[in-house]
């Protein structure tokens, strides 16, 4: 539905501090509207708008007059998204917790987003102009998207994002991403796990790269030189500018991983299984939590599913109940540990390693149901999405209700 093209700006130390107001008063507007939903059960999100244009007007808070009017109507939006998505969680039984709405504080990240006004690019498409009241003016972009590709009309709303190592414009542009290839003719079962990233039904691995592991040698650290400065100094802001640099740059380490492999995937087959496993529930186990945060299995499903929907591949996500310990030659159940890595069948003498079983029946399942979408979950129509970051819409993952038969 959209594509999602991110560039850096650059400008002067003033002009950053006015996107830093601007933030803030975003964060202000969305917190404003979460305490006006609070006290006043039954509101809706229009009810949320037309707060919106009363803060504006209180003289109390003199600076919310100077954000962009969309954008303090997109800062009650997201306070919107936050309230449905926990009415949504509450109207499935989601177990655990329901996702309350919950206050932003002041971080490191933060972003501000304007719709169709309060900003301008220039004809060349390498400038943009803010003009709302905090007067942050013209800043270069710095990125490898051509945006002259795409009419003005085209772009529906950008996102300035404040991060570790800078400031970053996204610009949200209503066009359809669709990429054509060539048929393979194979299908693949995938099986992630610790030990390697993931194992296919071939039986080639992929080696798990460990970002974070490798770097939280420099992480502790700077973690303990941080701990040690005094509340308040520019030493310590010093060193958390430093440690937030080195988290950014592991998560997007971890990014650039999850896509190129995600993509090497989707390429190479045209239809790809993998479990659909609750990941949620499994760093419960504390043993395993960070290995398993570090591995960011639900980022690469995010990506394979994504970039289904971009070359039209099918991509079926199977329950995981017993994939590891069903033989893939017989079909006979073979209980094993985690600490069991071989796969060795007492009925058939069927010998494996255990992730390369795994993926085998994975497979299996994908293929034996791959038309059936009320039982799995399938993506392969070409109706998505981005371009660039981040994926913004999901397949659903709910089961479809099944027709009705007509005489």
């Amino acid at each position: 539905m959209m594509l999602v093209f991110e560039a850096k700006l650059e400008g002067t130390k003033e002009q950053y501090q006015s996107l830093d107001q601007a933030i803030r008063t975003a964060r202000f507007v969305r917190n404003a509207c979460l305490r006006y939903w609070m006290d006043n059960k039954g509101i809706g999100r229009y009810d949320l708008s037309k707060f919106c244009a009363v803060l504006a007007a209180n003289t109390e808070f003199p600076w919310v007059a100077k954000l962009n009017s969309m954008a303090r109507q997109a800062s009650a939006e997201r306070a919107w998204s936050a309230i449905a998505r926990f009415f949504e969680n509450c109207k499935k039984s989601k177990p655990g917790k329901k996702g309350y709405p919950r206050f932003r504080k002041e971080q490191t990240n933060g972003s501000v987003e304007y719709k169709t006004s309060g900003w301008r690019l220039s004809e060349d498409r390498r400038y943009i102009t803010f003009s709302d009241g905090f007067q942050a003016g013209t800043f270069k972009l710095w990125g490898t998207r051509d945006l002259h590709f795409y009419q003005l009309k085209q772009f529906k709303r950008i996102r300035v994002v404040r991060r570790a190592d800078g400031y970053y414009c996204q610009f949200c542009i209503d066009q359809d991403r669709i990429e054509k290839r060539q048929p393979t003719n194979k299908t693949v079962g995938l099986d992630v796990g610790l030990n390697y990233f993931l194992t296919d039904s071939d039986g080639n691995q992929v080696e798990n790269p460990r970002h974070l592991r490798k770097s939280e040698k420099s992480l502790k650290r700077l973690q303990r030189r941080f701990s040690k400065t005094k509340k308040g100094s520019q030493n310590r802001t010093k060193f958390r500018n430093k440690l937030a640099r080195k988290h950014l740059k592991v998560s997007r380490q971890r990014k650039d991983f999850a896509v190129k492999t995600a993509r090497c995937v989707v390429m190479s087959n045209d239809i790809v299984a993998y479990e659909d496993l609750k990941v949620r529930n499994m760093v419960r186990n504390h043993h395993l939590a960070k290995s398993i945060n570090d591995a960011a299995w639900t980022q690469f499903r995010q990506w394979v599913e994504y970039f289904g929907k971009v070359f039209g591949v099918a991509t079926v996500a199977v329950p995981p109940h017993n994939t590891s310990q069903n033989c893939s030659n017989c079909g006979e159940i073979v209980k094993k540990s985690l600490s069991t890595r071989t796969h060795s069948c007492p009925h058939c003498r069927h010998t494996q390693d255990r992730d390369w079983n795994a993926a085998r029946n994975i497979l299996e399942i994908g293929l034996r149901t791959v038309g059936h979408t009320g039982t799995l979950i399938v993506s392969g129509d070409i109706d998505l999405c981005t371009g660039g970051e981040t994926p913004l819409d999901k397949p659903s993952r709910g089961k479809r209700k099944p027709k009705k038969a007509t005489s």
